[in-house]
């Protein structure tokens, strides 16, 4: 009976011991705390914000400190639902934006402001109201990139005490009343008929500027070709006056040199004073032509009548 209980104290005694060892281990794995990459997390000591754990391998004091879940501090993108805002001019328009964020400072994330995601969504609504309500309508749809830098910079100085930096804010979609939407639509339309009708003139005008053009560069090239063609007819003609004289040259050149071999040729042949008178005679007839009425005839041509009966008197011997 008494080895029967020493038995049982022995087991009862490796069961506590395996108890604790397993509450041990419990312990030591709820204290080891492993933090990923792009992640923090907040320690408290007995309700008290203590430290901050980055990415690596850490331990806490069991029942004495509390660790917060992970906080990512990637850039994050929220997407918040349209909200209706008025202009200058009295517009009401739905405006849907979209905030990019990232958590700087993970203390500030956790105890600067209850629900910090809805916060940054009321700002955002709040905002956006206050800028486009100083503006009119055609400058809201013409400068969302004033608006979406006027937006950053506000956003961020308001969210810098939650350990939040505001990145980028964009206005994804501006939508304006269905009356206006047509009434914008017919402008458009209006703008683009305007545009289309100077364009046609533009191009009417570019054309008969050409056609003209073209025209002129015709009546230029033509004046210049008739210019051409008759200085070619003038020096044509000037190459053939000048052909012509000095043919007419060369015939002269070629009768006066033929009377000067004649006449060499009669002095060298020492003809008679009958042939030379006779000769004169020819010439009297050539120079009278039938025209003249009155002839002077030389004294040297007085004996003509006795050269008539002489050669008269000598063609009746020879026959």
């Amino acid at each position: 009976m008494l080895g029967i209980l020493c038995l049982s104290g022995g087991a009862i005694a490796g069961i506590v011991i395996a108890a604790l060892v397993f509450v041990a281990a419990i312990i030591f794995i709820s204290c080891a705390k492993v933090v990923r990459q792009a992640n923090a997390i907040i320690v408290e000591r007995l309700g008290k914000y203590n430290r901050t754990l980055n990415t690596g391998f850490h331990l806490i004091i069991p029942f004495f400190e509390k660790a917060s879940k992970p906080i990512s501090l990637k850039e994050k993108v929220a997407d918040f639902k349209p909200q209706p805002v008025i202009t200058k001019d009295n517009v009401t328009m739905q405006i849907d934006t979209v905030v990019y964020f990232q958590i700087t400072d993970p203390k500030l994330y956790a105890y600067g402001v209850e629900h910090p995601i809805s916060a940054i969504e009321n700002l955002t609504a709040t905002t956006l109201r206050n800028i486009v309500g100083e503006l009119e309508l055609d400058e809201t749809l013409t400068s969302r990139d004033t608006v979406n830098s006027k937006m950053r910079i506000i956003l961020d100085e308001a969210t810098d005490p939650w350990g939040i930096k505001i990145n980028r804010v964009e206005l994804k979609n501006i939508l304006p009343p269905k009356d206006i939407q047509e009434a914008m639509e017919k402008q458009m339309r209006a703008e683009r008929e305007r545009r289309e009708s100077i364009l046609k003139a533009e191009g009417e005008k570019k054309s008969a500027i050409l056609i003209a053009e073209g025209e002129k560069e015709s009546k230029i090239l033509r004046a210049q070709a008739d210019r051409e063609a008759q200085l070619l007819a003038a020096d044509a003609a000037k190459q053939a006056r000048i052909m012509a004289a000095e043919a007419e040259k060369a015939a002269l050149i070629a009768e006066g040199e033929g009377k000067a071999r004649a006449i060499e040729l009669i002095n060298n042949a020492k003809p008679i004073p009958q042939y030379v008178t006779l000769e004169g005679f020819e010439a009297l007839k050539k120079v009278a032509d039938g025209k003249a009425t009155k002839i002077v005839v030389p004294t040297e041509i007085g004996n003509v009548t006795g050269l008539l009966a002489s050669l008269k008197e000598t063609v009746t011997e020879t026959k």
